[in-house]
Order: structure tokens, then C-alpha cells, then sequence
């Protein structure tokens, strides 16, 4: 089906440009043939974020209490391994895993989020047609370079990745010299290239940092998870102006609630809302090779976050809570959004159910509207079929 967006602010470059969206078979279009006409006058439209790392599965564990920040990532899984006896991990992780990665899909889409990167062992549920976010695929990973053998073994799994690929791991997760070493163990095994994607990176010192951006490697940043885990986190400067940073959430486990969040704590730590938005669109869309992903331009995949219109563009987003959003869609089809965009998902064919989101009505897509997922998600309220 056509759609047509009707006098929305698009963001494609550093503003908005008052105009038509043509929407076209999933993909953004250079013109329309008629089609579903939708009044976005006073709203803005971004491209759906992308999260560039994330544990989808481990969203409903509770996380680890602390008194302290850990040295590095092998501590604090080191002192995880006793939370496995809680009754609550226990519960949370007796669920069936194709349960919790949908449930972590769902809380990356209500947020906005349309593509997620998962940093783990690929699953079956990860290739239903209605799985609720699109996924990173292709690429390749390790967990990490000196901890447990949870994935591919290091170097085997970069010579298996093409280089047109990703190759992701764990890296420099800590703030000791363990963490420190790691960047320069990884070159010396021959797999720090320009196709590397660094997941934290909190102990690159500058000659790590040297070594990254000479490579064309890039680094995931997760602020929030590295500030609670590690007490602090990278600084990005120099990465970020060589463009090689992108940005991700990891998981409740040890980081903020969703992507959304994780751009307020991107600006906290020194980044304007500008390229704090551009980080979670098409800097990740960069980094993870997805050149239809992360941008407005003819051709690009139709993933969209629609919200209302505050005068300054970044600000329009950055700083949202994810009940603030009007609508998310993905490949042209609306998602979750605003009572009020009922006719689309109606024209769009698109089973809606009414919801509550953080006590705001919404409609929800009926195929991701399972009790279970529902009961999963905190702030997330089922009550009639629409």
C-alpha cells in the first residue's frame, strides 16, 4: 500500500524539511500513486533508531545489587554467577527463550527502536516473520577476548566474517589494566580491522584509541551500562569526531530501560541531542552495514518515529520517554502509536489492540500483543481488542 505523509517536518540532515513522505512498498518513495493519506502537520519524522548492541533475552532478570563498581566485565559476571540462585533470576530465566527475546524486541520497538544488533547466540524465534524488531544478520561475533567461552571462539570467528561484514566483540570492558591490554591483544591476533565493532571500550587509552581509528574499527558505547557497572565510561571525543562511535543499550541487566533513555544519557555525558539521535540512527547504520537503514533518503528501508513538533528538531526526540512517542513504524506499517492513528493501521491492514503504555493509550500491533509479552513489560497494560 501507498502512504502518504502529509506536512511533516522529515529529518533527513541536521533540520527538517516541511514537506511530503512518500512511503511505498515498505520503502521510502520519490513520489506516490494515490494511496493512504495521513495529516502530519506539527509532527516530525525520524528514522526508526537502531540499536547497535543488545541482549535481547535478559531484559526481565533483575539485576545484580551492588556496593560498589566492578574493575571490569569479568568481575562482575564472576559475581552474577551467585544471583543465579536468586528466586526471581531463577524465575525470570524458566521462561521459554523465544519468550524473552520477543519480550526484549517488544521493549526496543515501544521505544522507538526498529533494528537491534544481538550480541548472542542466535536462536530460532529470532526468524519469525513477526518478530518485532528487524535484526542485524550476517554479521560475525566472540563474547570476549580473556573471560568465559560463552561464543565463537576469537579468532575464529573474525577469519569466518567477511570483511564486508561486522565482527563484533566485547572489549576494554573494565577500567583496569586488564581492560587496558585487551585493544592491543586483539591487534597482535590480527582482528582489530575495519570491519571490528568494539562493544564498550571503557579501557581504551589513547594509544587504543590511536590503534581503532587507524584500523577504520569503531566502537559501541552503552554509557549507562558502563557507568553503572564500571563507575565510569569512555570518553568518546575522538572517536566520535573520527566517526567511528556508535551506541547501544545492552539490557536492563545492567543498563537503562531502552535506547530512548540511553540518549538522554549520551547528552549527560557531553553530546548534543543532534548527535546523540545521529548516533542511534545512521552513525549504528554505519557501523553494522545496513546502508537502508538510518536515514529518510528514496530507497531507504520505511521504519519511522513520529512525534510531535517542539521547535528544535533533536530536541523534538531526545529527552522523550517512550509514552511520548505518536507512532512507531516499521517497513511502512504502523506499530505501536496514538489512538488517533487508528485509520492507518486500519487502511494498513494492521490488527490493532488498545493498550496502556506507562499509563497513556496506545494501539499495538496485535501480533505483539501476547499476554505474556504484555505481563512481561513493566508499564505495559492490555485492555480491548480495537
Amino acid at each position: 500500500m501507498d502512504v502518504t505523509l502529509h506536512g511533516a517536518g522529515v529529518v533527513r540532515q541536521e533540520r527538517p524539511v516541511r514537506g511530503t513522505l512518500h512511503l511505498r512498498a515498505g520503502r521510502v518513495a520519490d513520489t506516490s500513486a494515490g494511496g493512504f493519506a495521513v495529516d502530519l502537520r506539527d509532527h516530525l519524522v525520524f528514522p526508526g533508531l537502531i540499536n547497535a548492541h543488545e541482549h535481547l533475552h535478559v531484559n526481565a532478570v533483575p539485576p545484580l545489587p551492588m556496593d560498589r563498581p566492578f574493575a571490569n566485565s569479568y568481575d562482575w559476571m564472576a559475581a552474577f554467577q551467585a544471583h543465579f540462585d536468586e528466586p526471581a533470576v531463577k524465575a525470570a530465566l524458566a521462561r521459554p527463550k523465544a519468550c524473552r527475546m520477543r519480550h526484549g524486541a517488544l521493549k526496543n520497538l515501544l521505544a522507538g527502536t526498529t533494528v537491534v544488533a544481538h550480541h548472542d547466540p542466535w536462536d530460532t524465534s529470532l526468524d519469525d516473520a513477526d518478530f518485532p524488531v528487524a535484526l542485524l544478520r550476517g554479521y560475525g561475533w566472540a563474547y570476549t577476548l580473556n573471560g568465559p567461552a560463552f561464543g565463537p571462539d576469537v579468532r575464529a570467528s573474525f577469519l569466518a566474517t567477511p570483511p564486508s561484514c561486522p565482527w563484533m566483540i566485547h572489549l576494554a570492558e573494565g577500567t583496569d589494566e586488564r581492560a587496558r591490554q585487551e585493544c592491543a591483544q586483539l591487534d597482535a591476533m590480527g582482528c582489530l580491522a575495519a570491519h571490528s565493532v568494539l562493544v564498550h571500550g571503557v579501557g581504551l587509552d589513547a594509544e587504543g584509541i590511536d590503534a581503532v581509528i587507524a584500523r577504520g574499527a569503531s566502537v559501541v558505547w552503552c554509557p549507562a551500562s558502563n557507568r553503572r557497572l564500571l563507575g565510569r565510561t569512555l570518553d568518546t571525543r575522538r572517536l566520535h569526531a573520527a566517526g567511528r562511535l556508535g551506541l547501544g543499550s545492552d539490557s536492563r541487566v545492567s543498563g537503562s530501560r531502552d535506547l530512548l533513555d540511553e540518549l538522554g544519557v549520551a547528552v549527560d555525558a557531553g553530546l548534543t541531542p543532534h548527535e546523540a539521535w545521529v548516533l542511534a540512527t545512521a552513525a549504528n547504520a554505519r557501523i553494522l552495514r545496513m546502508p537502508w537503514r538510518g536515514h529518510l533518503g528514496v530507497g531507504a528501508t520505511a521504519d519511522l518515529v513520529i512525534v510531535a513538533d517542539r521547535g528544535d528538531a533533536a530536541r523534538s526526540l531526545v529527552g522523550l520517554r517512550r509514552a511520548d512517542l505518536r507512532a512507531v513504524v516499521r517497513e511502512g506499517r504502523p506499530c505501536v502509536a496514538d489512538p488517533d492513528f487508528a485509520p492507518w493501521f486500519e487502511a494498513a491492514g494492521v490488527d490493532a489492540v488498545a493498550v496502556e503504555l506507562d499509563g497513556r493509550p496506545k494501539l499495538l500491533d496485535r501480533r505483539f500483543a501476547d499476554p505474556t509479552l504484555l505481563a512481561l513489560e513493566p508499564g505495559l497494560v492490555g485492555e480491548r481488542v480495537h
